[in-house]
């Protein structure tokens, strides 16, 4: 027990860090300032909890969540008044979107200072909206018993409403009179035993209460299929081991999207579809393959045509969900199942024989992998979408691999080979923007597994303050990005053909020299010539550190690389 009775600001604190630490609270990111002070000098000091400090409100929020996603743990996150705050509202809404836990601890002026034109002094009431799944205004500082126990009883919904009833942001506003310094200033020792205080937290567990899935119902149709979607699981085998056991006692595909860690565990799931995008691309074959049931898992796939598939046809179809979210944008004809996945594999293990329609899918599948196989294996020319493809036959196993959003997720779904590497795919697809690509890759990398991020220069430069954690992470990084010059995303969209507006407006070029960028932040950089050297620097990768692998690219002779091979009749 860490309790520092110098003031009551510096109790106060000290009594919210060690509840924080018996609630299995063990990393704080900490952005410096003043009204903050006391929080900080608590977590700073405590000896249970990682307390790591970064400049950049913004990039620190998402270091938060990169390590709230890698652990399944919030992580607190504390910052000064003022527009502080205001700096962490893309990784809160983040947060809520991708279903990451956080814990968000603001510091404020007290009541007499605000509407004022106090100095650093905003309105934080309700700061980030409906976005946090809880908020709650704390009291003053106060050394009274009663008090102290409604700071502990607080932080316990606050950690509680972090996770459940769905993983997300919780906001506590602090405000604190002064002194912020732990100087010392009579505090009355009105519990001078504090044995007993703490003795009933423990980290929350999972209320879940389980549905029983209809499996007979499953069971009596042969033409179903079931959609392993966008998902970042925390227990990654038992999860791919689930829906193994889902698609053999159906005897149902599994089309597995790219941001899946199914498709890097494909040694279990035998059924699997990886080119789905292609195969639907032909419309009379697309017509022979309607299901009759579809059971999803996760967020819906990234791909547009699977998407406008589904839409059209609208089978019956349930999703399988351990939250409370709805993950069906198409809102077909769809039934929400709540579950744990060890709870599918309680039903009977009999693996049922394939039908000649789930026969129908694997041998477009085989096809249309053997043809895309084949053209990337034989392209020699530094095109972008063998990337993805490269990275998923060459990363070590079970490397965590952080992908930004825009081109990188969709080459991820079109080219991402299955592979038996248990990879773990990891994403902000929650609200799909490009705001703190780097500081989550970094959260994710610290104190975990040597990690890698596939990035475009757009998605890097938007947070290259980030490079400012470089002195705090405690792991390694590799950073591959994909240097077309601009928003190559943009390149497959209807507006590229507006040569007035379009290379201004939306390709935004940089022409940023990236081996000067990481000169100035003292980052290891490798300039990548060919697919050769490319392998041979990720596997093995180091241990310590951040390094940039660019890959120079051209926009124009990429977009016409996707586009030889998406038309392509690769079905056939």
């Amino acid at each position: 027990m860490n309790l520092d009775f110098r003031n009551v600001n510096t109790l106060w604190s000290s009594v919210l860090v060690e509840t924080l630490s018996r609630l299995g609270i063990k990393t704080a990111v900490v952005c410096p300032g003043s009204r903050s002070g006391p929080i900080t000098t608590a977590f700073a000091r405590h000896p249970e909890i990682e307390a790591i400090p970064i400049l950049d409100e913004r990039s620190g929020a998402f270091f938060a969540l990169g390590k709230g996603k890698i652990t399944g743990s919030p992580v607190a996150l504390v910052c000064t008044s003022g527009t502080a705050g205001a700096n962490f509202y893309p990784a809160v809404i983040e947060a809520r979107e991708s279903g990451v836990p956080m814990l968000v601890l603001t510091a404020d002026r007290p009541p007499e200072l605000r509407h004022c034109h106090s100095g650093q002094t905003i309105d934080q009431q309700k700061l980030y909206g409906s976005y946090p799944s809880w908020y709650a205004e704390l009291g003053l500082p106060s050394e009274e018993r009663q008090q102290l126990r409604y700071l502990r009883q607080t932080l316990v919904q606050a950690v509680a409403r972090s996770r459940f009833p769905f993983p997300a942001a919780v906001h506590l506003n602090i405000p604190f009179r002064d002194p912020l310094a732990p100087t010392p200033h009579s505090v009355q020792r009105v519990l001078s035993d504090f044995d007993g205080f703490f003795s009933h937290l423990v980290p929350p567990e999972s209320p879940l209460i389980e549905q029983v899935l209809p499996w007979e119902t499953w069971k009596r149709c042969d033409r179903g299929i079931i959609i392993a979607g966008v998902d970042q699981p925390l227990a990654v085998e038992e999860y791919c081991r689930s829906i193994a056991h889902l698609a053999n006692c159906l005897g149902w595909v599994v089309l597995a999207e790219g941001l899946s860690p199914v498709r890097n565990h494909a040694h279990l799931i035998p059924n699997l579809i990886s080119t789905y995008d292609f195969i639907l691309r032909e419309e009379a074959i697309a017509n022979t393959l309607i299901p009759e049931m579809v059971i999803q898992i996760g967020a819906f796939p990234t791909s547009k045509i699977l998407r406008s598939w589904l839409q059209e046809i609208s089978p019956p179809s349930w999703v399988l969900t351990t939250g409370g979210d709805n993950f069906d944008p198409l809102h077909r004809s769809t039934l929400p199942l709540h579950t744990t996945f060890s709870a599918i594999c309680q039903d009977n293990p009999t693996v049922v024989p394939l039908s000649s329609y789930q026969k129908q899918w694997l041998t477009l599948e085989q096809k249309t992998r053997e043809k895309l196989d084949r053209k990337l294996s034989n392209t020699r020319e530094i095109i972008e979408p063998k990337t993805a493809w490269l990275l998923s036959q060459t990363l070590p196993k079970n490397t965590p691999c952080f992908i930004a959003n825009s081109l990188a997720v969709r080459d991820v779904e079109w080219f991402w080979q299955p592979n038996s590497r248990g990879i773990y795919p990891l994403f902000n697809r929650g609200a799909n923007g490009i705001d703190g690509t780097l500081s989550t890759a970094l959260g994710i990398a610290h104190q975990g597994k040597s990690a890698v991020c596939l990035t475009g220069d757009l998605a890097l430069l938007h947070d290259t303050n980030g490079f400012l954690i470089h002195q705090q992470l405690r792991g390694h990084l590799t950073i591959i990005l994909v240097n077309n010059n601009g928003g190559g995303i943009f390149e497959m969209l209807p507006i590229s053909q507006f040569d007035d507006v379009f290379e201004d407006y939306f390709a935004t070029p940089q022409t940023i020299n990236f081996a000067a960028l990481c000169d100035t932040y003292g980052i290891e950089y490798i300039t990548i010539k060919t697919w050769q050297e490319l392998e041979a620097l990720l596997n093995p990768l180091p241990q310590q550190g951040i390094r940039i692998l660019e890959i120079v690219t051209d926009r124009q002779q990429s977009k016409q690389w996707r586009e030889h091979i998406i038309n392509l009749n690769v079905a056939h």
